[in-house]
């Protein structure tokens, strides 16, 4: 039976076949039994990491140390309020800092706290622990946000949406007529994608 450590961009945790593209982690959610209790972060730096770092063989629920997530692509982990990870993804740490301080005319990047604080404020709604979303007009929104459409998640890309599931992203539709949806990508994420940072996308969205 799947693990408990499938993220949705909706931020659920679920117990999925799907392992998606990248992994990451919020700290240790999980149980001595690896079951996930009402906890769904220990840390403000939720990361998101690449599958195999240097061929090490890691245990994905070890007690008291982290729980590993999986996510689709990376779509799905900024909207469910993740960043890259600046050690195993240094590269694209730096392109999103890059993204995240020419988006806001800052001198320089910004350290990975400065980020993960504010991520925390528009992703979490502080009393009910839910995820806080917005609403935009989906022709404003940049290639690589997700929304909810048609009762599901689905991605944002080049003018048109797709609907996501585990089993890959659907045809694109054009949201005729539809002037304002939910987006599930918090704020500062959807900053830094319209500055130019291209997340890692599923093929099943590049081949639509």
């Amino acid at each position: 039976m799947p693990l408990q450590n499938r993220v949705l961009p909706t931020q659920e945790i679920v117990a999925e076949a799907g392992r998606g593209l990248l992994m990451g982690n919020r700290g240790s959610l999980h149980r001595p039994d690896r079951t996930l209790g009402t906890t769904r972060w220990r840390s403000k730096a939720w990361i998101c990491c690449v599958l195999d770092w240097k061929g090490a063989q890691r245990e994905p629920m070890p007690l008291g140390r982290w729980t590993a997530l999986f996510f689709y692509d990376e779509a799905v982990a900024l909207a469910a309020g993740h960043r890259p990870c600046a050690y195993c993804r240094r590269h694209d740490f730096l392109r999103y800092a890059g993204a995240w301080a020419a988006a806001r005319g800052l001198p320089e990047r910004p350290r990975a706290n400065e980020m993960d604080a504010q991520l925390h404020l528009e992703r979490v709604e502080p009393r009910t622990r839910r995820q806080r979303t917005t609403r935009a007009d989906p022709a404003e929104l940049p290639d690589g946000a997700m929304i909810r459409h048609a009762g599901r998640p689905a991605l944002v890309l080049a003018g048109k949406v797709l609907g996501w599931t585990w089993e890959g992203y659907a045809t694109p539709v054009r949201p005729a007529g539809v002037r304002e949806v939910e987006v599930l990508t918090p704020p500062a994420n959807l900053l830094v994608l319209k500055a130019g940072f291209a997340p890692l996308l599923h093929p099943t969205a590049i081949g639509n």
